[in-house]
């Protein structure tokens, strides 16, 4: 696995998966952890019950439908090393299908309006902007996208993790929530760029559906 970034370690954890993802890993990867659950418990469940079982002092949670871009890392890294009271940030999200485009699930950074509806810059409603530039200034957020996250792991364990309850969907916005009432911050940080599938861990659905109002 490349990285200018060092140290790293790339770990993936299989959330009950029943097709050849693990072998395939194996056999081209092996450099990698893997971590294999026997059910699926959700995004979630699944990353506490993962990252009980790695340290570090950052995680950085990434979908299995996020490409990176060469030095994604060191940008968000510097920026929290520099200030001990960021808690999470996040990277620009732009669309893999349409690289010109922001891509829905957490764009430039997330918010929460007066009805505690969630929102994030580049997208209104369904309709993503085109990225022009004009939203990268590094900046102060609600939420960052659970698409692509950077995490203090101290902190992320001391919050109790993700809440299992919400299983997908709006789990990132209640742990940003959790942090902000304890007085630290969330950024995004538009300098580290990712590209993200979209729709890749939980296909559209009723399922999705029912998670995304339900949260």
């Amino acid at each position: 696995m490349a990285s200018t970034y060092h140290p790293f370690e790339v770990i993936v954890a299989d959330n009950g998966s029943g097709d050849d993802s693990i072998a395939f890993l194996k056999e081209y990867y092996p450099s990698i952890t893997i971590l294999k659950n026997e059910v699926n418990l959700g995004f979630a469940g699944g990353y506490n019950w993962a990252l009980q079982q790695v340290k570090a002092p950052y995680y950085i949670l990434l979908n299995s439908d996020v490409e990176v871009t060469p030095n994604w890392i060191e940008p968000i890294i510097e920026l929290m090393e520099s200030r001990p009271s960021i808690a999470a940030c996040q990277p620009k999200l732009l669309s893999h299908q349409d690289p010109h485009l922001f891509e829905y699930a957490g764009s430039a950074g997330g918010w929460i309006d007066h009805l505690g509806y969630p929102f994030s810059r580049g997208r209104v409603f369904d309709v993503c902007e085109a990225d022009n530039g004009q939203y990268n200034d590094t900046i102060e957020i609600f939420w960052a996208t659970g698409a692509a996250m950077f995490v203090r792991s101290e902190l992320f364990h001391a919050m109790g993790g993700f809440d299992p309850y919400f299983f997908a969907h709006q789990e990132e916005i209640d742990l940003c929530w959790r942090m902000q009432l304890k007085g630290y911050h969330i950024m995004a940080c538009p300098k580290s760029v990712v590209y993200h599938v979209g729709a890749g861990t939980l296909p559209r659905g009723g399922r999705k559906v029912f998670l995304n109002f339900r949260n």
